[in-house]
């Protein structure tokens, strides 16, 4: 029996390879805006689709981040990456997190855009129940993107954004993902991971703040950076994609690993 391999697609030809991973919002499509200005001589980027989202809609799972780790590293087999980086945003950055429990000497660099932290988010139970009832009703997930962008975001975006997570993703599996990266802590496994960790916040994004992450990734990762985008939400490649290229790609081709804050 031929075994599962994540959906995916190649990006450019350098010499260092990258994988990009998705939220829980979004499929691959979800760097459609980033594409055109990346830097495809220096990097090779793999975007995939996670189990239950875009061309794997239909794949049987756990829907967990433990399991998108190996099915990250099975890929990487397939497409011959001995070493790789890792951009994962919000729910992908969890995923990126997790290969520093199954595979830490296989990444160069670790980048979270909006990054779940890896004890998963405290939310109080009445947003709880907003992001759980958000597998079924859309209503529920166009709140969610309005107020971690601030609120400021135009109407038809918002619908736009909603449209395309209820056709890019699969409700079940869209439903047991929440329950992995939120409701999974694994930080124990992950601190003092001496990976360079890169997390970009953008200032709109009352979830996903710089008072978490100085919390969270800063205090676990001793060669980590923290990066405030002043005009983003949770959503910097649509809202701010050029800004979010030059910092992602200044830190992975940086010749020298060091720690540092300029949030």
């Amino acid at each position: 029996m031929t075994s599962f391999v994540l959906p995916h697609e190649l990006h450019g030809d350098g010499a260092h390879k990258v994988f990009a991973v998705h939220g829980w919002f979004a499929d691959r499509s979800a760097y459609a805006a980033v594409l055109p200005d990346l830097d495809r001589e220096s990097f090779t980027y793999a975007l995939v689709d996670l189990r239950g989202y875009g061309q794997a809609q239909d794949a049987e799972g756990t829907y967990t981040t433990a399991e998108a780790a190996q099915d990250l590293v099975d890929l990487a087999a397939r497409l011959g990456w001995d070493r790789f980086s890792v951009v994962g945003h919000s729910m992908g950055a969890a995923v990126a997190q997790r290969l520093l429990v199954l595979a830490p000497h296989r990444l160069r660099r670790l980048v979270g855009v909006s990054p779940v932290p890896a004890s998963g988010p405290a939310l109080p139970s009445e947003q709880r129940e907003l992001f759980e009832q958000a597998a079924h009703k859309p209503e529920n997930r166009r709140v969610i993107i309005d107020v971690t962008t601030g609120g400021q975001r135009p109407a038809a975006w918002l619908d736009r954004m909603v449209a395309r997570s209820l056709e890019r993703s699969d409700d079940r599996a869209f439903r047991a993902w929440f329950d992995s990266w939120a409701g999974e802590d694994f930080h124990d496994r992950v601190e003092g991971s001496g990976t360079p960790a890169l997390a970009v916040t953008g200032a709109l994004d009352p979830a996903m703040s710089v008072e978490l992450l100085r919390r969270t990734w800063m205090a676990w990762y001793p060669r980590a950076e923290l990066r405030e985008l002043p005009s983003a939400g949770h959503y910097p490649m649509d809202e701010t994609p050029l800004e979010l290229v030059r910092v992602v790609e200044d830190f992975l081709r940086a010749d020298r690993d060091g720690g540092g804050e300029k949030a």
